[in-house]
């Protein structure tokens, strides 16, 4: 209980620095330990013995961490330190969650190296995805602010439009990349998608894959951006997560099933 109450107390004082408009000299290092206490606490919960159990709250917490990860990593190369206000806290709350209310033991072994594979694909896919969906939420409100000339001192701090724009697609093309070896990973993972209940989650999956895909077309061939580009990542990342945690919530909790 201890090192959750010591990484929630860490990351959400990072997450009120991250806040505020001036920065810190510590405040970059803050994180790293409680992401440190995040993946200790979560590895008791997912594996156990030779299984892997990943529930509804267990991957939330592992899509958080992951996305919390990856920001404290690019913020040393790239102005994205206002999102920290966002992840930081949201990573506190879902490591909260899977501590507070574990998944049963599930039948996914961890020798498996396909599912292992396909595993860590989804969670560098979505971890990169949710920071591209956290930057566009962002992206709308400086956006709004500045139509609106409104600009708070936290919005002042962020870098320009243009540098904003470049940032979210950036983020999309890797996660874009990523998704699509998840997909290709899950037809080694899946033995029968019809038996495994899984139709609906490979349907939604794709169509969220699509929707990236026409975005950075858009982008590509007629310079999308504002918010034709911050409607199109947010329809994406809604897709892909009704994709996930819709299969996980009618599989676990209407059907009584497990997958990871």
């Amino acid at each position: 209980m201890i090192p959750v109450l010591v990484a929630l107390a860490l990351y959400l004082a990072a997450g009120w620095l991250h806040a505020r408009p001036e920065a810190r000299r510590f405040e970059r290092w803050l994180p790293l330990p409680a992401l440190a206490l995040h993946v200790w606490v979560l590895s008791d919960h997912v594996f156990r013995g030779d299984a892997i159990t990943i529930g509804v709250n267990e991957a939330v917490s592992l899509f958080a961490w992951q996305s919390a990860l990856l920001l404290w990593a690019l913020c040393w190369r790239e102005p994205l330190r206002v999102l920290g206000a966002v992840v930081y806290p949201f990573a506190a709350l879902a490591l909260l969650m899977a501590f507070a209310l574990p998944t049963p033991l599930s039948d996914v072994t961890a020798g498996d190296w396909k599912a292992r594979t396909h595993i860590v694909l989804s969670l560098l896919s979505a971890g990169l995805l949710t920071l591209a969906a956290v930057h566009a939420g962002v992206l709308a409100m400086q956006e709004r602010l500045l139509h609106d000339h409104r600009m708070t001192g936290l919005m002042r701090s962020l870098p320009a439009l243009q540098t904003m724009e470049r940032l979210l697609f950036q983020l999309i093309a890797i996660g874009f990349g990523l998704l699509s070896l998840t997909l290709l990973s899950g037809m080694w993972f899946i033995r029968d998608w019809l038996a495994q209940h899984l139709a609906h989650k490979t349907v939604l999956s794709i169509t969220a894959w699509l929707i990236f895909a026409v975005l950075l077309w858009g982008r590509l061939r007629h310079g999308w951006r504002g918010r034709t580009a911050i409607r199109w990542t947010l329809a994406g990342y809604a897709t892909l997560l009704l994709a996930y945690f819709g299969s996980k919530l009618i599989l676990e909790q209407i059907l009584g099933r497990h997958w990871s």
